[in-house]
């Protein structure tokens, strides 16, 4: 059609629009799949064919109906992508829609198809706005209507985020119903026991250090597991199960944030921005438990970490990766391999230091073979020590035992706080529904209060955490320990591996008394939590509870002071 001759006809001879001969198509789209939509897109399609081709002059072509996607944006919209291109094809003189917002919510997406349609002589009536691009003014008239339109979008996804925030706060959990192990019904998460089998198994082998993600998806797809398009769960897919804290029980929520409506552009927030905690198993259950959950990630960043590093001369993958952290900084420890007339010496260095350079860092570096010597020094200490062990360990705990008798209550108390400050959040909600306070004034105020129950919630995690442990269940971990020790006595330095570090072993510690004298802490698993990094990244020790063993001296005489306590089982 040829829009401006078509317009003379129309302005000059004073012709309605149904006078002219036209091949008129509809476009029809509803949002979402709900059944009342769909009856409505019913409606749509048959209202349309009817009235288009109850015009005399009017050829019916075809309708364009998309279902269940948004206006947001046009680029998804499969049916109106195809109708555009008919249009230019030259087989559209006109495009009947109900209104704008059907159309497209986005002034500049209006604007550029009614432009780009008008150009190969394609005209669109909305006619609930009664706006025809026939018409001179149609442009002005579209713009401040599709502007209308594109706010009214921004205030519905602004209402949707809030929406969104309610219920990550209330432990809804969001996003698509497709996630492996579970199945998803009203904001919760139940197992799907077939699904469920093999996550555990990714786990269980991927734990074990001997498969990779690559290994495993072959693996699995051999087994005939497949993913919800019939073809292999990927090498990606399976990393991203394995970092997932859900599969141990954790709620896990506002981990993306839409920084544009329009283009949809995501920021993916850092982990400690995210809404996590362990979840009660009402709404998510956990698939694998979190010893086991830990050890695979474990093995995840050590090797995303040797992939990162790889340019270096530093390796990050052998015994003592991940075990060993600086005193100073609590960065870990990374190997340096050089040789020296003909045979190679492994030197374990703070990874701070390397990065950083040598003044950034007062730690001193150690000799494998020399930590390895006094390891294999101290399993014998503990194997056949064990009786004085346990009395000093259990004097040592004995005397903490007075400082928090009072923990029940303290931690009453602050849950009564959090339940106040709670209310006191609800009851902001309700003003700022009514209008009695801003919104600026709300979101202020709303974050002061939540700020203030997670710094409650952490206060009684660090009680909890820090409560004596009873004497006899002490020396009940520390026999554990020591018959762990026992298989590995009178063991060669040789002779430790990778596995009996791991399985022994939580984390070593490293700090520098001077050029050629260091303490070496050495703590074991299986028992209480004498060390934690603080935030900071700092080693916070309780020197009191290590138990100092006999001193190892190098051959160039560098003396390092051995130490070792039992750490916690989690």
């Amino acid at each position: 059609m040829d829009i401006y001759t078509t317009r003379e006809v129309l302005k000059n001879n004073l012709t309605s629009i149904f006078d002219l001969n036209l091949r008129v198509a509809y476009y029809a789209r509803v949002s979402t799949e709900k059944e009342e939509q769909k009856v409505s897109l019913e409606h749509q399609q048959d209202y349309y064919r009817e009235y288009i081709q109850s015009k005399n002059n009017w050829i019916f072509v075809d309708g364009y109906i998309d279902d269940g996607v948004s206006a947001i944006s046009t680029t998804k919209r499969e049916e109106f992508q195809r109708m555009v291109l008919d249009a230019k094809a030259g087989k559209i003189d006109l495009i009947i829609t109900k209104e704008i917002t059907r159309f497209a919510r986005n002034v500049l997406d209006s604007i550029k198809y009614t432009r780009e349609l008008l150009s190969n002589g394609t005209a669109v009536w909305f006619q609930n706005d009664a706006i025809n691009t026939l018409d001179e003014d149609s442009e002005f008239r579209l713009t401040v209507m599709s502007g209308i339109a594109q706010e009214d979008s921004r205030k519905m996804s602004s209402r949707i985020r809030f929406g969104q925030a309610r219920s990550i706060e209330k432990g809804v959990v969001l996003g698509n119903s497709h996630i492996y192990g579970w199945d998803k019904h009203n904001g919760r998460l139940f197992i799907n026991e077939e699904e469920a089998k093999m996550i555990r198994l990714i786990f269980e082998k991927y734990a074990s250090g001997e498969w990779s993600t690559n290994a495993l998806e072959k693996w699995l797809w051999e087994l005939g597991y497949r993913n919800y398009k019939g073809g292999k769960i990927s090498s990606r897919v399976i990393g991203n199960i394995i970092r997932n804290p859900k599969y141990k029980g954790y709620y896990v929520g506002g981990k993306v944030k839409i920084v544009d409506l329009f283009t949809k552009k995501q920021k993916f927030l850092p982990e400690d921005q995210w809404v996590m905690y362990k979840d009660d198993g009402s709404r998510v259950p956990a698939i694998v438990d979190e010893k086991l959950w830990n050890s695979a990630n474990k093995i995840l960043e050590e090797r995303g970490a040797t992939i990162k590093n790889r340019h270096t001369s530093f390796k990050h993958d052998n015994i003592f990766t991940g075990i060993i952290r600086c005193a100073n900084d609590g960065a870990t420890f990374w190997l340096k391999v050089r040789t020296i007339h003909g045979k190679e010496c492994h030197t374990w260095i703070c990874s701070h230091k390397i990065k950083n350079g040598a003044a950034s860092c007062k730690s001193i570096a150690i000799k494998e073979e020399d930590l390895l010597n006094i390891l294999s020094n101290s399993f014998n200490m503990i194997a056949y020590n064990t009786n004085d062990y346990a009395v000093r360990y259990a004097e040592f705990y004995k005397k903490e035992s007075y400082r928090l008798t009072n923990d029940a209550q303290n931690i009453e108390e602050i849950e009564q706080d959090i339940i106040k400050l709670e209310k006191k959040r609800e009851k902001l909600l309700d003003f700022s529904m009514a209008g009695y306070i801003t919104n600026a004034e709300f979101v202020s105020r709303n974050e002061g209060f939540t700020k203030a129950i997670t710094n409650k919630k952490l206060e009684i995690e660090r009680i909890k955490e820090t409560h004596p442990i009873p004497q006899e269940e002490i020396l009940a971990l520390l026999a554990e320990t020591s018959k762990i020790a026992q298989e590995y006595a009178n063991s060669n330095p040789k002779d430790i591996t990778r596995a009996k570090v791991e399985n022994l072993i939580d984390t070593i510690i490293i700090k520098s008394l001077g050029e050629k004298k260091a303490e070496v802490s050495i703590l074991y698993k299986n028992g209480l939590p004498r060390k934690k990094m603080t935030p900071a990244g700092s080693l916070e020790t309780i020197s009191a509870n290590m138990v100092q063993e006999k001193p190892y001296i190098t051959e160039n005489g560098t003396e390092y002071l051995v130490f070792s306590a039992i750490k916690e089982n989690k």
